[in-house]
């Protein structure tokens, strides 16, 4: 399982129980009319410049990101396809992705979500660009299992892997949409909102390491196991470079 660096985080977020849409972000990044307007803002390009200048990886004043296309919508699994909901899709929107670059070729992935405005904020900032990377790889309704942290897109009636880990689930050939419901049933069935793994608060996530000193303006969304909801506080999160 792979953990990312992320920008101090303020929110609580869950990967299946409870899961929902963000919340609005913590102060010091002001809302956008767009999700890119919200990437490339002046405030947002100067907290990359410092979660590219963490750890002395670059001065400060040679980090000068920049934030690249568009943006993309995001998709986790969805607790009512696993429910059975009647038309429920296999996952849905929980926020968008822009991808932003260092001079160094370090990559960082900005989450922004829909505030009460109507505008846009960034909510996060990610090591990595995951979620554009596999957007682009997949090409189609790509979504996430971050319960196992698995990439698919989904081709018609067959859910296909993007990643190694969707692989270990489905295999290389991938599965049907039904294939796939009995898995995660057989996996997440018994922890769904409501149920008396919710109830008994049962949640987990990465062990908490060392308080970052970044900015509080960030949510970290994570899933490990069987864990069905996180709660994250003020940290910073390493994941390891992903091969698809």
């Amino acid at each position: 399982m792979n953990a990312r660096a992320t920008a101090a985080g303020l929110l609580a977020a869950a990967a299946l129980v409870g899961l929902g849409a963000l919340p609005a972000a913590a102060e010091g990044l002001p809302s956008a009319p767009t999700p890119e307007q919200a990437a490339s803002a002046p405030g947002t390009l100067d907290a990359l410049s410092r979660f590219f200048a963490r750890d002395g990886a670059l001065a400060r004043t040679a980090a000068a990101p920049r934030v690249e296309g568009a943006s993309v919508p995001v998709r986790f699994l969805s607790p009512d396809f696993v429910a059975g909901k009647p038309g429920a899709p296999v996952a849905r929107v929980e926020f968008r992705a822009s991808r932003a670059v260092a001079p160094d070729g370090q990559k960082a992935s900005l989450w922004t979500a829909r505030q009460p405005d109507g505008g846009w904020q960034v909510v996060n900032i990610a090591t990595g660009d995951d979620e554009v990377r596999y957007a682009e790889l997949g090409r189609g309704f790509v979504f996430r299992e971050p319960q196992i942290d698995a990439w698919y897109v989904l081709k018609g009636e067959k859910v296909l892997p993007l990643d190694e880990d969707a692989v270990r689930a489905v295999g290389r050939n991938g599965t049907s949409l039904a294939g796939y419901r009995e898995r995660v049933v057989r996996a997440y069935g018994d922890k769904l909102p409501g149920s008396p793994y919710a109830r008994k608060g049962a949640a987990g996530g990465y062990d908490a390491p060392a308080p970052a000193s970044l900015p509080s303006s960030a949510v970290a969304v994570a899933g490990a196991g069987v864990v069905l909801a996180v709660t994250v506080a003020v940290t910073l999160r390493r994941r390891a470079p992903r091969r698809p």
